[in-house]
């Protein structure tokens, strides 16, 4: 079950929730429950659910790409996999009511989505556009509202807001990077992934191009509002991932694991550069 819910997932709506937490500007005094609660929410509830629903609509799937999975293999067998996703959206639901009516609703959009993501009839995840858009908008734009929201019991400012959709949009990139090791699976079940559709080579150029040009808006942004040192800060981490996107170009199927690992952790660690800013911490 544990690895049905992929535990790897969880860190970006996490670090995103934090993201939010820091950029809100709040203190922590008073509000470590709500804050404990929003992380659980963020990652093991909402995004172990949404693994959950997509394992179980994706098994057959999974039975090309990686029929070890717990489902395909036969060690969660029968209808199990439909069972715990069920479950694992109405604890989910539960935590979020009681963080609060902000929390709540943004926990049913974040739910609902994981649904329509994978499970027909809207199944957004087959469209190689609008799959990973929904995946960025919710695993960070909707964990950074999360966050925020949290802290400070009432809606984000304008400026933050602005900053987690455009790291939102960002993040489209993130996860087309993900599709290159479903490629074979994809074409075979009619998955439109990018990787599919315009082949390898060009989704990754579309990946490098979305990631820099979200972040080039927020360095615009920051320096405007006069947050120069996250302008800065986030400035520095583009360049790293613009030294590293020519290697992922080169070999984009072997190299996607790679830059998963180093530029998308640069691409991180400058959202809560902005954060730090939008927060008043830098």
């Amino acid at each position: 079950m544990l690895e049905l819910l992929k535990p790897i997932t969880w860190f970006p709506p996490m670090w995103a929730f934090m993201c939010g937490a820091v950029s809100s500007g709040a203190g922590l005094e008073g509000r470590w429950w709500f804050v404990a609660g929003g992380v659980l929410l963020a990652g093991p509830l909402v995004c172990g659910t949404s693994q959950a629903v997509n394992d179980w609509f994706d098994r057959h799937v999974d039975a090309i790409n990686e029929p070890h999975r717990p489902i395909p293999s036969g060690r969660i067998p029968g209808r199990w996999g439909l069972y715990i996703a069920i479950v694992a959206s109405l604890v989910s639901a539960s935590v979020a009511w009681l963080l609060g009516p902000l929390v709540f609703v943004a926990g049913l959009v974040g739910l609902g989505f994981a649904w329509a993501y994978s499970a027909p009839p809207l199944r957004f995840k087959a469209n190689g556009m609008l799959g990973p858009l929904v995946c960025g908008l919710t695993y960070e734009g909707l964990s950074w509202f999360t966050g925020a929201t949290v802290m400070l019991g009432a809606m984000p400012s304008v400026p933050v807001i602005c900053v987690l959709v455009m790291y939102s949009l960002g993040a489209h990139g993130i996860m087309v990077l993900n599709d290159f090791k479903a490629v074979e699976g994809d074409r075979q079940t009619g998955l439109t992934s990018l990787p599919v559709t315009m082949g390898v080579e060009h989704a990754a150029r579309f990946a490098c191009v979305t990631m820099a040009s979200a972040q080039i808006v927020v360095i615009g942004l920051l320096a405007v509002w006069g947050y120069l040192y996250s302008a800065l800060a986030v400035s520095v981490v583009l360049a790293a991932q613009i030294a590293a996107m020519p290697r992922l170009i080169r070999d984009p199927a072997g190299k996607a694991p790679w830059y998963n690992g180093v530029g998308v952790t640069l691409y991180v660690l400058g959202m809560l550069a902005a954060a730090l800013g939008l927060g008043g911490y830098i």
